[in-house]
């Protein structure tokens, strides 16, 4: 592996145990506040039609949005993928098992930088200048709200997008 590649999965798994570790909160705060935020106006293909914030379990795939920044991700900004943007949710799955298990679940979400993302953006991960991050349950939501979501996030660490990043081939 290149060293561009390796620091590319370090920068990957960083962002998902910072994004793990704000998780963590999201229990106790889906406990008090409902579902969080709330959901964004969308149209009749889900897609989102003006810039919101959403509480995090409303995220879904197709979503364009702003990073989340804080330790604790509970909401999240959505905007129109027709807007300037950092982040998109371009694949999610559903995890298997009745046990919480982190080293099973790290391993579930190379799934992210694999055949999901060759397909999405049109090259594979390790020829690709986007990044991948993702969002995985925590033991706490696993547990208390029978969370199974991966959802698998690409951005361009070159700055914003507009639009979709599907097909960007680069």
């Amino acid at each position: 592996m290149n060293d561009r590649a390796l620091l590319r999965r370090v920068t990957v798994v960083g962002s998902a145990l910072v994004l793990a570790a704000g998780l963590s909160g999201c229990s106790m705060l889906s406990s008090v506040l409902g579902n969080g935020g709330g959901d964004a106006p969308r149209d009749d293909k889900s897609q989102v039609t003006a810039s919101s914030n959403i509480g995090i379990f409303n995220l879904k795939l197709g979503d364009c949005k702003m990073s989340d920044t804080g330790s604790t991700v509970s909401e999240t900004d959505v905007v129109p993928c027709d807007k300037p943007h950092d982040e998109e949710v371009f694949y999610e799955f559903k995890l298997e098992g009745v046990e919480y298990d982190s080293a099973a679940i790290d391993a579930e979400v190379e799934k992210c930088a694999g055949d999901a993302f060759t397909t999405f953006i049109g090259v594979a991960f390790n020829d690709s200048a986007l990044d991948v991050s993702y969002m995985t349950p925590t033991k706490d939501t696993w547990d208390s709200m029978n969370d199974r979501l991966v959802q698998c996030i690409v951005s361009d660490p070159a700055g914003q997008t507009t639009g979709s990043l599907k097909g960007a081939a680069r």
